[in-house]
């Protein structure tokens, strides 16, 4: 069973978005400050990749490192400039066990790198007349409705730049093993699974699995045909990929690598519920890939076929979403993260990953080069290898200059402050605070961070990475996009922490925490204007609370293992009895899985089975305020006493949104 804890919640989110999302890109290096691209001296050769030999035995250095770094057992890896294969090699096993080694034509899933040839398909119908970019996408969906609070259209241009605004963009996220041989239909999926648009179209970038997955379901209708059909006949056959699929089938799978943990470990395939999955369920080979990689570096013609016009294949490479005019988000299909990992090149890319698989592909399209590369775990080694291949054969001409800053004013950064959480995930919650001319950005485990303003709009934290504000349609500072892992992931929205509570007087001890749980939709009060804070809570109740409060239920498929493992080691758990502090406290425990800090002494009656929970939650100050910690280091945490609903608002804010941290060390020369 997985444990969805805070302390891996970087892990989920890169692995989701970089690799698969993302993706991506080019990592910023070990600890806090990202790395330095090499710049080129006076001797550098000629950009890019030209000597096939050279080529191999750079590639052979790097995959040796990377895959032991990583615990990689296979790999394929291959590379095209100017219309030729220069290499396409296998490194490692597709299955260890039986001794089969990865080459060309292994079968890998490749994840989130679905996204970019749904985008394609899109494009062609656009190129046909058939779609509009910016017409409603309703009018594309055969009579399905989509809920929208916006007063804006959705159109498919929102879908395809991660723009569409959906509350919950990965509600179709789940895989299993058991799903391999079942078949689920996408219609169905997603009627049962709808998300509501609650943010303006085309006003935030937001990583999105449901766009794709309804993009492609328009694609299929539009067509008279499964969204599946409609790729094998309009790009896999006319490219000759006749490897790749959007569904598996027997002569593939006979094919596909075995797929490992991170520890090396053999873990089983799973399938995917709907079974056509738009955002994320093809797979292929380096032999088709390298065939994908050259159509699009050809303007969309490959050996005389158009499979895309040249204009549009342009929208696919050119950026259309900037947090700031110097920082690219996405392409129609297509991102990129991390422009100091760029070198000053102009690149797009491609990540993802499944369980167990992960693959990337990248294009320099003004260099008419690209790369791709696929392996068989979800780690983020691809990162290592871009960020290598970059810096290899692509170096920074020169320095990037060193920004000047601007002190911000108190009155100026009141536009600023604020709570926000982050539109992919609620578990991702950070608080903006003014202190000395600079901003303070605290988000839960990963600590404190300085501001220092470039520019309006424009910050930069200790270690150089920048963060980016932006205004809604309103002209309100609204949002913000920190250009690092793994914030990167979405942006964060500011939340309205005024709350309605009329028995809830203002200098009470557990005002904030009630404001901030009633803004983030985790806990409301008994009507609309009475919160009822000495009120208690039944179990069930708290377990609801609980795992709104923790932030996955937008991933519909953590809900049975965190409600699992949330109840794990509780006795005579009865949805329908009053809740105690004690069991309230191990409920909190078995999913924050906080660290024990300092030794705590526990006074009073508790249960033998609460202690630990409850004496590591003090230890890191997850307390209510009415709870005090002696000088003896002794406490009681009156255990078992009903818990109260204000006590619950204190438990749940702090387990989930502790800013402890210290401010990040200073960016070192």
């Amino acid at each position: 069973m997985k444990k969805w804890t805070r302390t891996k919640l970087a892990v989920l989110l890169l692995t989701l978005l970089v690799l698969t999302a993302t993706v991506i890109t080019a990592c910023m290096g070990s600890g806090n400050a990202p790395n330095t691209p090499p710049v080129a001296s006076e001797e550098a050769s000629q950009e890019g990749p030209r000597d096939a030999k050279e080529l191999e035995a750079f590639a052979d250095g790097i995959f040796a490192d990377a895959m032991k770094k990583y615990n990689t057992v296979g790999s394929n890896f291959a590379v095209v400039s100017n219309g030729k294969v220069l290499l396409s090699k296998g490194y490692g096993y597709a299955d260890r066990e039986n001794k089969i080694p990865v080459d060309s034509s292994t079968v890998f899933q490749i994840g989130s790198v679905t996204k970019q040839f749904t985008a394609l398909a899109a494009m062609q119908l656009v190129d046909k007349g058939k779609i509009d970019l910016h017409h409603d996408i309703q009018e594309y969906l055969g009579g399905m409705k989509v809920p929208n609070t916006t007063g804006k259209k959705l159109t498919m241009y929102d879908l395809l730049t991660y723009t569409s605004g959906f509350d919950k963009p990965d509600i179709l996220s789940g895989s299993k093993p058991e799903y391999v041989n079942q078949f689920f239909p996408m219609k169905e999926s997603l009627e049962a699974n709808m998300p509501t648009v609650v943010r303006p179209p085309g006003e935030a970038y937001t990583y999105d699995n449901f766009g794709f997955t309804l993009a492609g379901y328009a694609v299929g209708e539009v067509a008279g045909m499964s969204f599946a059909q409609y790729m094998e006949d309009n790009i896999f056959k006319p490219l000759g990929m006749n490897s790749t699929n959007v569904r598996f089938t027997p002569e593939l799978l006979g094919r596909m690598a075995a797929h490992y943990g991170p520890k090396g470990e053999l873990i089983p395939l799973e399938g995917f519920k709907p079974t056509d999955r738009p955002s994320g369920g093809m797979v292929s080979t380096a032999d088709d890939m390298v065939k994908y990689l050259m159509m699009h570096l050809n303007k969309g013609t490959y050996e005389g076929k158009e499979i895309l016009s040249s204009k549009s294949i342009e929208q696919m490479h050119t950026y259309q979403v900037f947090p700031d005019k110097e920082y690219p988000v996405t392409t129609i299909g297509f991102e990129g993260y991390f422009k100091e990992n760029m070198n000053g090149q102009h690149v797009v890319l491609k990540g993802g990953n499944v369980t167990g698989h992960s693959s990337l592909i990248v294009l320099l399209p003004e260099k008419n080069t690209g790369f791709c590369m696929s392996y068989n775990n979800d780690s983020l080694m691809s990162l290592d290898v871009y960020e290598a291949f970059m810096n290899h054969y692509y170096p920074r001409k020169e320095a990037a200059p060193q920004p000047s800053y601007s002190a911000i004013s108190e009155q100026q950064a009141k536009d600023y402050t604020g709570l926000y959480q982050n539109t992919r995930l609620g578990s991702m919650r950070t608080h903006v605070s003014y202190s000395d001319g600079k901003l303070v950005m605290e988000t839960g485990d990963l600590g404190k961070s300085t501001l220092k303003m470039i520019h309006p709009l424009l910050f930069e934290d200790e270690a150089g990475n920048k963060v980016a504000f932006q205004k809604n349609g309103a002209g309100q500072i609204t949002y913000f996009y920190y250009m690092t892992l793994p914030h990167y992931v979405g942006y964060a929205q500011k939340v309205d922490t005024d709350a309605p509570f009329t028995d809830v007087p203002a200098d009470s001890k557990y005002t904030s925490y009630i404001q901030n749980l009633h803004a983030l939709k985790i806990m409301d009060g008994k009507t609309a204007t009475r919160f009822d804070p000495n009120g208690t809570l039944t179990q069930g109740e708290f377990s609801e609370l609980l795992l709104r409060a923790h932030g996955w239920e937008a991933m519909p498929y953590t809900i049975e293992p965190n409600k699992k493992q949330m109840l794990s080691g509780l006795p005579n758990y009865k949805p329908d009895s009053p809740v105690t502090r004690q069991m309230a406290a191990v409920m909190i425990q078995n999913l924050r899985q906080a660290e024990p800090g300092a030794k705590v002494t526990l006074r009073g009656e508790t249960d033998a089975w609460a202690v630990e929970a409850i004496s590591t939650l003090v230890s890191q100050g997850i307390m209510d305020p009415d709870t005090k910690i002696n000088s003896d280091g002794s406490i009681d945490f009156r255990s078992k006493q009903l818990l109260k609903r204000q006590e619950a608002s204190a438990l749940l804010d702090l387990a989930f949104d502790y800013y402890t941290l210290p401010i990040r060390n200073e960016r070192k020369p």
